[in-house]
């Protein structure tokens, strides 16, 4: 019996989320009618499944075009891309194609950004293969490429037609990259949906493997409390008493600046974690929360396995670093924060003593 679970995600070009065990089928379904071949973008680690993924495109009567890249951050460059751009080109790729991505958030964000690019749109489906992927780069419609500069600062907004979630990827998944992907479903639960904190510090060990009981709810969930943001704010412009997409960038701005100072040799939810810390110090500094949210921030990421703490001789590295990030506004710093449990807010210009004060406290390990 199928354990799949449909997710819609509404909003101008609303789309479904498959999630469960042994779904590839249903890719054929979701591209939908009209498409004359299909390009695989896959990392060339992941030969094997995107050969599979191609095969299955092949027997449901696509004809399909396999194009590996770098594996991980380094698929997101303009070289990357430009290769994408001259394999769909040899292949004479018409807007009656489509792209299919497969891999962890890198590829999806690269492959996303390449089908908004050639011919100014074209139809893309995503199957994340990791976690952080699954809840996070998949859904939602950003795509992206980096560059000196910083992280995903070059990207569009493109809609996928769909997004295949198999579990049966995650079981071969690192368990470092799975502890990395729960940084983005711990997110969810302080920004949106508790529930997901309860089954996390239900079972700790459990929630720090692919394998968990609740495995399958953790991500429905997280995928959900995504879903539900997106169809009313796709582009992040804020939403009617709401600060809109922007909640989910709880964390991201300390994070992206960890990553960015680190080369990207640090994991995405690795830095998400520090940040998430960093900024609910500054919410209690603020008054917004007391201190014993903050340290369930620092127990629910810690009992997984993932950072609550960075070295503090960095903050004038990092501090230059978020200035260039997407969510500031001119010299204006933006932080999401909690205003409690579940209600997020932005925190605009804080004073630099409390940003001080907040990273004294990461850096310090302090409970």
């Amino acid at each position: 019996m199928s354990d799949a679970t449909t997710i819609r995600v509404g909003g101008p070009a609303p789309y479904d989320v498959v999630v469960g065990h042994a779904v590839t089928r249903e890719l054929p379904a979701l591209l939908g009618s009209g498409v004359a071949q299909v390009a695989v973008i896959a990392p060339v680690s992941l030969h094997d499944f995107g050969t599979s993924v191609g095969k299955t495109l092949g027997e449901a009567g696509f004809p399909v075009r396999l194009i590996e890249v770098p594996d991980g951050e380094d698929a997101k460059t303009a070289t990357v891309a430009a290769a994408c751009w001259q394999a769909l080109g040899d292949a004479n790729f018409t807007r009656s194609d489509a792209i299919v991505g497969v891999g962890g958030g890198a590829t999806t964000d690269l492959a996303g950004f390449v089908a908004a690019t050639w011919l100014r749109g074209v139809k893309v489906v995503h199957v994340p293969t990791t976690l952080l992927a699954m809840v996070d780069a998949a859904v939602g419609g950003k795509t992206g490429i980096n560059t000196a500069a910083g992280k995903n600062l070059v990207g569009s907004f493109h809609t996928p037609a769909g997004v295949l979630c198999s579990l049966t990827a995650l079981e071969t998944l690192p368990g470092p990259e799975w502890v990395s992907g729960m940084a983005e479903v711990v997110k969810a639960g302080f920004i949106a949906d508790p529930v997901i904190l309860d089954l996390v510090e239900s079972d700790s060990a459990s929630a720090a493997v692919a394998t968990g009981p609740h495995t399958l709810q953790l991500i429905t969930r997280a995928i959900q409390v995504k879903a539900d943001v997106v169809a009313v704010d796709l582009k992040e412009t804020g939403a009617v008493g709401s600060i809109g997409r922007e909640m989910l960038n709880y964390g991201h701005t300390l994070g992206h600046a960890i990553e960015k100072v680190e080369d990207y040799r640090w994991r995405h939810g690795e830095a998400i974690a520090v940040g998430m810390v960093f900024v609910a110090e500054l919410a209690a500094l603020q008054g917004r929360i007391p201190h014993e949210l903050v340290r369930r921030h620092r127990k629910v990421l810690s009992d997984i396995g993932l950072p609550v703490s960075y070295r503090g001789d960095r903050w004038e590295e990092l501090h230059a670093a978020m200035r260039v990030d997407k969510k500031s506004r001119a010299d204006r710093l933006r932080f999401v924060v909690l205003d409690g449990l579940g209600t997020p807010v932005i925190a605009e210009s804080p004073a630099p003593e409390d940003l001080v004060e907040a990273y004294k406290r990461v850096s310090e390990r302090s409970e």
